[in-house]
């Protein structure tokens, strides 16, 4: 207390002249309106860049919840527009119940917590499982494309097998044809896959985008993969065709994982006309 005393006894010359400098600019802004309007328009500037800061901090400090929101949302718009294209497709005169089982695909969503890509065999796992109605051999994707399959379940997690390991052997076909082949890794790049099998009537060129086929009950038809790199002929067929995949492997969030409502039936029908 008395080395405040002391201080203010040391300069009180100093802060007499603060004080009327302090009382001459308040009269000065009350009396005339340019200066007033100048003043608020300063004090709002420096408010609000602090205002602006807080907020920002606070939003990054909140980006989880925010991501987990999106999240959320994407999928449930997702399930409305996969019933609404088929709802599109009903008479008026049938059940609105009708549409849950015309519906074909449903998602589910969910966060990677662990991701593998840089063996042969690689593996992500999520947190979702069995409690969450996740079952063996569900495609997994995300808003760039394909990730990979469910591979095993338990009641809370499930491991995927990504579609770069070696064992993994996808669908798919090009955008502006009908001609397929096989997505395959071959266990260099984690982000540059193979397209196997792909006849040479496809006039291919580098640039053109690879899409799943949908002659699988994993993936509906449509869903993203990548575009050709690079590609060889040899003897009128193709030796090798890279595809630079949409998605950073090695950088893996939120993803979905696709129910087929028609797996069971085109999979019991398959087995009985091959027993045949």
């Amino acid at each position: 207390m008395q080395q405040i005393v002391n201080f203010i006894i040391k300069y009180k010359y100093f802060l007499f002249f603060l004080l009327l400098e302090f009382i001459a600019i308040s009269f000065t802004i009350r009396s005339h309106s340019y200066h007033k309007s100048k003043f608020v328009n300063s004090a709002n500037s420096i408010t609000g860049g602090i205002y602006n800061r807080i907020n920002s901090f606070k939003e990054y400090t909140n980006l989880k919840g925010f991501n987990q929101q999106l999240l959320e949302e994407n999928t449930r718009l997702k399930n409305i527009l996969a019933q609404r294209l088929i709802d599109s497709t009903l008479n008026s005169s049938q059940l609105i119940d009708s549409v849950h089982y015309f519906q074909k695909y449903s998602f589910i969503s969910a966060k990677v917590i662990n991701n593998k890509y840089n063996m042969r065999y690689n593996y992500l796992t999520i947190d979702k499982g069995s409690k969450d109605s996740i079952k063996l051999d569900q495609g997994v994707i995300n808003s760039r494309g394909v990730i990979g399959i469910t591979n095993s379940v338990s009641k809370n997690y499930t491991t995927v097998l990504s579609i770069i390991n070696e064992s993994s052997k996808i669908n798919a076909k090009l955008l502006r044809s009908f001609h397929f082949g096989t997505l395959e890794w071959d266990g260099n790049d984690y982000n540059i896959l193979q397209l196997n099998d792909l006849p040479i009537q496809a006039n291919i060129k580098k640039g053109d985008t690879i899409i799943t086929g949908g002659k699988s009950t994993i993936f509906p038809e449509g869903i993203l993969i990548g575009t050709i790199l690079d590609f060889n002929r040899k003897n009128n067929s193709y030796k090798s065709i890279n595809i630079k995949l949409f998605n950073d492997m090695s950088a893996i969030g939120p993803v979905n994982i696709v129910t087929n409502f028609d797996k069971e039936e085109i999979q019991i029908l398959e087995e009985t006309t091959s027993n045949e």
